[in-house]
């Protein structure tokens, strides 16, 4: 897989990322992340930063947070 997700269950800025990359019919991988910012090293490993939800796209050499960012992102990159 060359796409994966960052999310929080519940997070509406996840839920629009997650929502696009379906409405575009992507393939992804999500890791859940702990609602505690503390505990999201793995994040922090990826990206720099614990916020959610941060999308890596290993087939564009992209890590990236920030909802709209991401939505911006796919859109030009994957939409038609």
């Amino acid at each position: 897989m060359t796409r994966t997700l960052y999310q929080l269950e519940g997070c509406p800025w996840c839920e629009t990322v997650a929502d696009r990359m379906d409405e575009l019919d992507l393939d992804y991988d999500t890791v859940w992340v702990d609602a505690m910012h503390s505990a999201r090293d793995e994040v922090k490993r990826v990206s720099g930063q614990r916020a959610v939800p941060v999308l890596v796209d290993d087939a564009h050499g992209v890590t990236m947070n920030e909802s709209a960012n991401i939505v911006d992102f796919l859109d030009t990159t994957y939409g038609t």
